[in-house]
């Protein structure tokens, strides 16, 4: 294994048993190297247990087989150590935005008054400024996003993983929020893991995409997504872009 690599998944095998004495297998055979401040995207046929593989890494599930590297160390069934903000925002409806942004803060033991110092001095780099003392039913789609992702961010972990984030949004906001995610990493640098639907999203977003096949997922193919880092909508009409979607399609439809 390499040092280079940030995040390594060696031979990732997830199988759960049925009551009949069979198994449903979920995972089979996945290995991935991901560099340091890559930005990676995984996309796949629904059900094809993309969510089930971050469960994996972030420690809340065992593998039947395999192993989780995190710069060299194994980190199987280690939580704690990946930031993992899944598809629905889960924010408390009865904190206001800023204690729903500290609140993984506090289940690690910082005290409230260190959290909330920490998250205002963020607020407005997430857009949330002037609405932290305001409640999630009062958020847009987008801003109740920003704020998911800020709680995650506020953990300090250098690999997050963000599950289908802006599946539930509108186009126009999917789009501003796919370039406000992009500013936001390349002001703090993580190495992001990210699970879409869209191939438009995964192609626009994204260093590199893995393509999984149906359940049991395998990986199927993995493309470099070698276009200019100053990704703008005007990349649609370049014909790298439209090749690298060709691809993908191909793929999923094989």
């Amino acid at each position: 294994m390499e040092e280079q690599y940030k995040l390594v998944l060696e031979n990732i095998d997830k199988e759960y048993p049925l009551k009949d004495g069979g198994k449903f297998d979920t995972l089979k055979d996945i290995s991935m190297e991901i560099k340091k401040g890559e930005f990676v995207s995984i996309i796949g046929p629904s059900g094809s247990g993309k969510s089930t593989l971050f469960n994996i890494v972030s420690g809340l599930e065992s593998p039947t087989r395999g192993k989780v590297f995190l710069d060299g160390i194994n980190i199987t069934n280690t939580k704690g150590k990946v930031s993992y903000m899944p598809q629905k925002d889960y924010l408390l409806p009865w904190r206001n935005v800023l204690d729903n942004v500290i609140l993984g803060m506090e289940i690690k033991g910082y005290s409230k008054k260190m959290a909330r110092d920490k998250a205002l001095s963020y607020m407005e780099t997430f857009g949330l400024e002037s609405f932290e003392y305001e409640y999630p039913s009062s958020l847009s789609g987008g801003m109740r996003q920003r704020a998911a992702l800020l709680r995650t961010i506020m953990l300090d972990n250098d690999v997050l993983l963000l599950d289908e984030p802006f599946g539930a949004l509108d186009e126009i906001t999917r789009m501003q929020m796919q370039n406000w995610l992009l500013s936001i990493w390349g002001k703090f640098q993580h190495t992001i893991i990210f699970v879409t639907h869209s191939i438009d999203e995964a192609i626009y977003l994204s260093d590199k995409v893995y393509v999984f096949s149906k359940r049991p997922a395998q990986l199927k193919y993995m493309v470099d997504i070698d276009l200019p880092r100053e990704r703008s909508s005007s990349l649609f009409i370049e014909k790298r872009y439209t090749d690298i979607k060709q691809e993908i399609l191909s793929q999923l439809e094989d």
